[in-house]
């Protein structure tokens, strides 16, 4: 025990000195284990910070109340509550009965001698300096004891007075105010003084005004109905403290009177989901992953991590050769004296100890100290505060013994490799003549064949992405093991080549202990990156087939829904004043009810349309059926299903392009609409002159020639009738109509009708927004300045700009392949530092023999470009191969879920089978085949000294 304790004592003494000595190396060594472990224990750190513990979670929620009690909106039924008082609903089945849904009054259900305070919620347009913003307000006395740890105040104080707010400081920032200000609200002639700036510690973004206790919302919500507008939504909630707190059976007692409790004490001790009624409820239960889908995220995450540490140890190994061949009379002096070779070993395995452990202290006192840093930034990107900075040592050091076990890894094949070197040979600096292995090209070979197997058979049997990964990661693991043997192979193209690459390749091929694993180390960041940049090439091409354009390209279209298109004029104004606009087509929406009444809005006065659709025209899959009577598509077998979704016209469902946010796509305009969206059919343009209304749909079209729109001004009758299988009650107006031909796009608008024509009808109409049709595609400063206009009404503006199919993952491949790039040029760069170590001799034979000095440089490049091409080669092939099984995967699924589909009456297969293409990314090949070797080449010439010290040539 004692031997060994000295003998391994004194190698790392040994390692230490030698990687003192190398700084340069060993700082390089120490980069590439240090930086991952640096990432990784920033993010366990940056994730333990930000998860909250129950009571952290509890403060900012409901600061030092014990509950908070909330309406359910079931009318006061029972109900049933999960303990985070997340998800709810009655005790009671309704499944053919009218579902409750109305107020309850919460105060009842508090219990006497408690301590309430009211936390009331709406949203308004407030006047910034900039314009209108639409923000929350939020009427809580802050300064109450029981609000504290709810808001945190930044400067200022908190309100004291009615006409008195204090605002979020993301507010401020997006407003143009500050402390200091007054502000106010559209349709709302009163002002506010802001003494006071804050923040949600858990919504740092969030644009919110906090107020007194009834000091704007109410009196808000009057001016706004005096306009005719429909009164914003407001949301109470009771933040509720009682001596002993709230138990679970507690707040069960309470959701009998229809109220639901998030208790303090249900949040920090929460009960069994046995215990839970809700979870026993059809339908209801946690989402908890299943223990299947918890072992495929491990067994992801230990592939990822064990890929990693392979990259890592291929990428160092060669170093750690380097420093041991450097050392080769200091280990041959070691044996002279005695040393075994068990003691070589461990001098070299000491210098990957000694490395690994210094990365992981670095890589963990950087992630610290970094995490710390860039806490603000860290919190901002989260859009939370962090609760207390949690380290956690135990994770930690698991992460930082990756990295010494990284370094030992990565040692191991040199430290084998030094202690096989006989004593004479290291003393003499001869290297000798050793074959390589025949045994480990038979298993790449084997893992090669196994993996493939494994990966098709998962591509084409199964849709299972794991089974697939995991082949590809084994048949990728097999061409490392073979890469010696494959890079024997690329010796036999020497013959061709000039002297400066031939002699490049054939060191390279003579000393495969030092290029196999730099080449392993560049095949790996290659195969990853084409595997992936396959697949989102792959992936792309797909989106664009299946890319559904909105609006004819270039045009722009502009909806304003609200307030009754108060802002549609400027709206209108400020697209045709900052976007090169040919053609403007105006257009409005039907409304019943209210002018001010929102599109969809149940609110008092307010109604809304329908497009009726002809019983004779209703698809059987999809007919109005009673309570009671199940799903009408269930009374068919699928063959029956398939033939009525593919050959029946009442069962299309198929859009002619886009989608538009107005119900039904009816829109009230002139020919400018049908000019705009391309629609090149003279009969409509006559049908509109005409008084008649183009409709895009044949099933809205009655066997009399015309389209009924119902006018529903009793929502609750309607929503009755609805729940009974009957239809609304309301006023129906016969409208003749014209249709175009199914071969014309409509972008989502399905009936169109003149402005006299809904009148005559009976129907009123609200400015809804207008379509334009563009002389050039709008430029980003164009664009910008149209943002910034917009933004200054403070609206729920609808602006699309049809720009075709757009790629949002170029930038990703870019950076993927210069990764790539990099990883290659470190591997080459590493193998051609240890082929000049061992060439160093011959170098200085060709230096006396007369050979220029460009030769030293040349030599040094090809060397370094021959590494490099080989692994991005060999990386390249490798990579394909889980691109396409996961290709064909996707596949095999799509077809699935489309037969599904089909069969269920859900599609009707207008469209054709899924298109899953496989699509190989040959710009970024060529890039990586072309480029990166080139430059490794070109890199490595430059830094490479032109003479070296000239010096007798040692005996061999």
């Amino acid at each position: 025990m004692k031997t060994w304790f000295h003998s391994w004592r004194a190698a790392i003494r040994i390692a230490r000195r030698d990687a003192w000595r190398s700084k340069g190396r060993s700082a390089l060594v120490l980069a590439m284990i240090a930086l991952p472990i640096l990432g990784v224990s920033a993010l366990d750190l940056t994730y333990r910070s930000s998860e909250l513990s129950p009571a952290e979670r509890v403060e900012r929620t409901m600061g030092a109340a014990d509950a908070i009690f909330r309406d359910g909106d079931v009318e006061g039924v029972p109900l049933l509550q999960d303990p985070p008082g997340e998800m709810h609903t009655p005790v009671k089945d309704y499944k053919n009965q009218q579902w409750p849904s109305g107020p309850t009054d919460v105060t009842k259900a508090i219990p006497a001698g408690s301590t309430v305070l009211t936390d009331r919620s709406g949203s308004a347009k407030l006047t910034t300096a900039h314009g209108l913003l639409s923000a929350e307000v939020r009427e809580l006395k802050a300064s109450d004891p029981i609000a504290r740890g709810i808001m945190t105040l930044l400067s200022g104080r908190f309100p004291e007075k009615n006409d008195e707010v204090m605002a979020t400081s993301h507010f401020l920032e997006s407003s143009g105010l500050s402390v200091g200000s007054t502000l106010s609200a559209r349709n709302f002639d009163r002002t506010y003084r802001i003494v006071g700036s804050y923040e949600l510690p858990d919504a740092l973004a969030v644009d919110q005004v906090n107020a007194l206790p009834g000091a704007f919302l109410a009196s808000y919500t009057k001016a706004v109905e005096k306009t005719g507008l429909s009164a914003p939504g407001i949301s109470t909630d009771y933040l509720v403290k009682k001596s002993g707190g709230f138990t679970w059976n507690t707040v069960q007692q309470i959701n009998a009177k229809g109220v639901v409790v998030t208790s303090r004490a249900v949040a920090l001790d929460p009960p069994a989901e046995s215990e839970v009624p809700l979870y026993s409820k059809e339908g209801w239960g946690t989402y908890d992953s299943s223990p299947a889908a918890d072992a495929a995220a491990l067994a992801a995450v230990g592939t990822v991590v064990g890929l990693a540490m392979l990259e890592i140890c291929l990428l160092a190994g060669p170093a750690f050769a380097v420093g041991a061949r450097r050392s080769r009379r200091q280990l041959g002096l070691v044996g002279a004296n005695g040393g075994a070779r068990s003691h070589i070993r461990a001098i070299v395995l000491s210098g990957g100890l000694v490395i690994g452990v210094a990365a992981a202290v670095v890589g963990t006192v950087l992630a610290v100290i970094l995490t710390l840093a860039l806490q603000p930034v860290l919190e901002d990107t989260m859009n939370q505060r962090f609760g207390a900075f949690d380290v956690r040592p135990l994770e930690l050091l698991g992460i930082a013994l990756l990295a010494v076990l990284t370094g030992l890894l990565a040692a191991i094949v040199p430290a084998i490799t030094a202690s096989r070197q006989t004593v004479l040979a290291s003393l003499t600096g001869r290297r000798g003549v050793r074959r390589s292995s025949r045994v480990l090209p038979l298993i790449g070979l084997a893992a090669i064949l196994v993996g493939a197997g494994i990966a098709l058979f998962g591509s084409i049997a199964t849709e299972s992405f794991v089974i697939v990964a995991g082949g590809s990661a084994i048949a990728e693991l097999g061409v490392v093991a073979m890469t010696p043997a494959l890079v024997g192979l690329f010796g036999r193209t020497g013959r061709w080549l000039p002297l400066s690459p031939r002699l490049a390749l054939r060191d390279a091929v003579r000393n495969r202990g030092r290029t196999a694993p730099a080449v392993a180390a560049v095949l790996a960041a290659v195969a990853g990156t084409v595997a992936v940049s396959t697949f989102m090439a792959s992936s792309e091409a797909q989106n664009r087939a299946a890319y559904e354009a909105r609006l004819p390209h270039g045009a722009v279209s502009t909806f304003v829904l609200e307030e009754g298109g108060r802002d549609v004029p400027a709206v209108r104004e400020a697209v045709q004043r900052y976007l090169p606009v040919d053609v403007r087509a105006d257009v409005e929406r039907v409304s019943v009810g209210k002018p001010g009444c929102k599109p969809w809005d149940s609110g008092a006065g307010c109604g809304r349309y329908e497009v009726v659709l002809p019983p004779a025209n209703e698809c059987p899959l999809y007919a109005t059926s009673l309570p009671g009577e199940g799903d009408p598509s269930e009374r068919f077998t699928p063959d029956q299903r398939r033939k009525m979704i593919t050959e029946d016209w009442r069962c299309d469902q198929s859009s002619r392009g886009g989608w538009m946010s107005v119900d039904g796509g009816l829109l009230v305009g002139d020919a400018k609409v049908l000019q705009v969206l391309g629609v090149d059919d003279p009969g409509a343009a006559k049908a509109l002159a005409e008084g008649k209304i183009v409709s895009f749909s044949r099933a809205d079209i009655d066997k009399n020639g015309t389209v009924g729109i119902k006018q529903v001004t009793d929502i609750a009758a309607a929503d009755k009738a609805s729940e009974k299988g009957l239809p609304s009650p309301g006023k129906v107006s016969s409208i003749p109509a014209y249709l175009v031909p199914k071969d014309q796009k409509s972008y989502g608008v399905q009936l169109l009708m003149s402005p006299a024509t809904a009148k005559a009808a009976g129907l009123s109409t609200l400015p809804a927004g207008a379509y334009f049709s563009t002389e050039r595609m709008p430029d980003t400063e164009q664009r910008q300045k149209l943002d910034g206009e917009l933004a200054k009404l403070g609206g729920d503006v609808e602006l699309h700009v049809e720009e075709g199919f757009v790629n949002e993952e170029g930038l990703f491949l870019i950076a993927l392949a210069v990764f790539a790039g990099l990883v290659t040029i470190g591997a080459a760069g590493i193998a051609t530092g240890l082929a000049q170590a061992d060439a160093e001799a011959d170098l200085k034979t060709l230096a006396a023999v007369g050979a220029p000095p460009r030769v030293r440089r040349t030599l040094s490049g090809f060397q370094c470009g021959v590494v490099a091409a080989m692994g991005v080669i060999l990386g390249s092939a490798a990579g394909i191969l889980p691109a396409v099984g996961l290709r064909l995967t996707e596949e095999r699924e799509a077809l699935g879920y489309y037969e599904q589909a089909i069969q269920q009456g859900w599609d009707n297969g207008m469209s054709g089978p899924p298109y899953v293409p496989i699509v190989i990314p040959w710009e970024t090949l060529a890039g990586l085949l072309v480029a990166v070797p080139l430059g490794a080449a070109l890199l490595a010439a430059l830094v490479t000294r032109s003479r070296g010290a000239l010096a007798r040539r040692e005996a061999t």
